[in-house]
């Protein structure tokens, strides 16, 4: 909270958060959130929260930005219900002026969404207590699998487990540039963000929201490349 009323300024229009966060899986506290809500409303700084990995936890919840008077939320069907295929969303604005001008500003952009995309959302919005109870219980079961991995390499690899979402930013132990470490993974089909995609090169990003009897099956994959890079480490260095 103090960094960011530091960089807040006059010319400050906006502050963004992200809860759960991607890619670090940290989440932002309802006391957090409600004195950064205080703090945006008293300097007429629009607060936006993007809660598309809401309400996916692995701890304690947090409440949605939706009860604060002066907040816009941005969720969508992406991430949590995860049905990124429909390419559908929604926003919660208590602010009248803005809801006109963000329907203006669709206008200019697209003018209806695909009949087949809005039918499938609102299944799920209907059904959203199955569908997002389905989205939590593979990503905690695939997180205490993750766990168990990162216990078994931590030489090599670090992490701090994370509080929501389905995302985890591990790190490489020896600080170098991950890139090369995701380019090698990925010949081998194993897929990871480069840390450097987040200005955080040794990092890189892991999602864990893969059909839970597949999941061990990429964790042995992962498990032997990263051996087989510890091995190599000398060469490379």
């Amino acid at each position: 909270m103090e960094e960011i009323k530091k960089l807040a300024d006059r010319n400050t229009k906006l502050i963004l958060v992200n809860s759960p966060h991607n890619p670090t899986g940290a989440t932002i506290s309802d006391a957090e959130l409600d004195g950064l809500h205080e703090f945006t409303s008293s300097r007429g700084i629009q607060l936006v929260s993007d809660e598309v990995y809401h309400p996916i936890f692995h701890g304690e919840s947090t409440k949605s930005s939706a009860r604060l008077p002066h907040a816009t939320v941005i969720h969508d069907f992406s991430k949590a219900f995860p049905l990124s295929g429909v390419r559908t969303g929604w926003m919660i604005e208590h602010d009248p002026k803005r809801r006109k001008d963000y329907w203006t500003a669709r206008a200019y952009f697209s003018i209806t969404n695909n009949t087949a995309g809005e039918f499938l959302a609102e299944l799920a919005m209907r059904h959203r207590d199955a569908v997002l109870g389905r989205t939590q219980r593979v990503a905690s079961d695939n997180l205490r699998q993750l766990g168990s991995f990162m216990s078994e390499h931590q030489e090599i690899i670090g992490w701090i487990p994370p509080r929501g979402g389905m995302t985890v930013f591990p790190w490489l132990v020896s600080g170098e540039n991950s890139r090369t470490f995701c380019q090698a993974a990925a010949e081998r089909g194993i897929l990871l963000a480069p840390g450097d995609c987040f200005d955080a090169p040794p990092h890189f990003r892991l999602g864990f929201a893969a059909m839970t009897d597949k999941f061990p099956d990429a964790l042995g994959r992962l498990g032997e490349f990263v051996k087989s890079w510890s091995n190599a480490g000398v060469t490379r260095v």
